[in-house]
């Protein structure tokens, strides 16, 4: 399992690649627009003090990967303690959807079966829903709580708020970096922010569960590595110890022939003698 493991964290690294690529043109192009009309607030960019939080939770569908499930379900306690108002979890994973079950719950919305090799399509199914209600007032904050790949040595639990943008984060300083255009927009300049600003939430999320996904299979990788050093030694220490106990034994009978060969010797001496 550590072979087929690290064969696909390379898989995993270079898909992560490929999303940042498209997470950083889209990134550049909203960016732009922010600033050609400066004065425009998103709706996504605003914070709503009511509304529900939406706690997504990225674990993993199969065991075997060290803390890194268990890592994900202590942020999630901890979490849940800090947020006042309403929560609906949407778990992605077997194992997060197992700690529910074992406390007799369950999330709003559980996932399996994507963490292996995620998609697209299966990122905007999950967060698509989520979003049509932030636009409608239902949903204020959308929270992420997943393991970031950063090496095959390294993976960190971070969480992750998706909604409420901030655009300064987008827009930083753009006097030097961003160039103006002169955009047309069909129908208003500011139904293409939204969108943007839609489609950048969406592929942020796809890359939260890509690094993932690369986070569990190092995870796993480093867990099985970690096991077969621990039986090999293992079977050191017991082949040691079978080793010393066989030699004590060993030693025991040879100690056991001598000394019985050296009571014979002496009983026909002994014998010898009264002859005489």
């Amino acid at each position: 399992m550590e072979l087929i493991a690290a064969s696909r964290i390379v898989k995993a690294v270079g898909r992560i690649g490929g999303a940042r690529t498209y997470f950083r043109e889209i990134s550049e192009l909203t960016r732009e627009l922010l600033v050609t009309l400066p004065s425009y607030r998103p709706p996504l960019s605003q914070t709503t003090a009511s509304g529900t939080t939406v706690l997504i939770l990225v674990t993993s569908d199969r065991g075997l990967c060290g803390g890194y499930n268990s890592s994900v379900i202590r942020a999630y306690e901890e979490k849940v303690r800090q947020i006042d108002g309403p929560i609906e979890l949407i778990g992605i994973g077997r194992r997060f959807e197992n700690y529910l079950h074992f406390r007799g719950t369950a999330s709003a919305v559980q996932v399996n079966g994507v963490t292996h090799l995620p998609t697209l399509e299966q990122a905007y199914s999950i967060i698509g829903p989520v979003m049509k209600r932030v636009d409608a007032g239902e949903v204020g904050n959308i929270v992420v709580l997943s393991n970031r790949f950063y090496s095959l040595g390294v993976q960190r639990l971070e969480e992750t708020t998706l909604v409420p943008i901030d655009p300064a984060t987008l827009v930083g300083d753009t006097t030097e970096t961003v160039a103006h255009f002169d955009f047309e927009a069909e129908p208003t300049l500011e139904d293409v922010i939204d969108t943007t600003l839609h489609q950048l939430v969406v592929a942020e999320f796809f890359g939260l569960l890509l690094e993932a996904s690369a986070a569990e299979h190092a995870a796993r990788q480093r867990a099985m590595k970690n096991a077969s050093d621990n039986a090999t030694e293992l079977v050191r220490n017991l082949t040691r110890a079978m080793n010393r106990v066989r030699q004590d034994a060993i030693t025991t009978e040879i100690t056991e022939i001598v000394g019985g060969a050296e009571a014979l010797a002496q009983g026909d001496r002994a014998m010898s003698g009264d002859e005489r």
